[in-house]
């Protein structure tokens, strides 16, 4: 059985952060689920490119307001407290932070737990 709170995890390497977001890995693919969650938090008024293309991942949003834009077709999807969205398509999108959000994010494959998005917008797919 595995059981973290945030507490465990803020302040450690298991936090990582990036210009508008910060992200703290409760599982990781060291922890052999295959699968990792984080709890990331959207810092408010930013608007955020992001495209996983090595990864599927799902969102529950828990606290704030938001929105996502599919770039394929600039399909717009207001976010707040208990609306989920998955990329199913490894979909490029917009993900716009009108107040804080904290999401709860899951990953297929797994985090190894250091990625930060790349130029692209994606994580790279570490293995290790």
């Amino acid at each position: 059985m595995i059981v973290k709170s945030l507490e465990d995890i803020i302040g450690t390497e298991d936090e990582t952060s990036g210009d508008n977001w910060t992200s703290r890995r409760f599982l990781m693919k060291k922890d052999n689920c295959g699968f990792s969650m984080n709890d990331t938090i959207i810092k408010a008024g930013t608007d955020n490119y992001f495209w996983y293309k090595n990864h599927i991942e799902a969102v529950y949003c828990i606290e704030g307001e938001g929105e996502i834009e599919e770039v394929e077709n600039g399909k717009v999807h207001p976010l707040k407290p208990g609306t989920m969205y998955t990329l199913d398509k490894n979909d490029k999108h917009h993900l716009r932070a009108k107040t804080q959000m904290r999401m709860v994010c899951v990953f297929n494959p797994p985090l190894v737990g250091t990625e930060t998005h790349n130029e692209e917008g994606y994580y790279p797919l570490l293995t290790e």
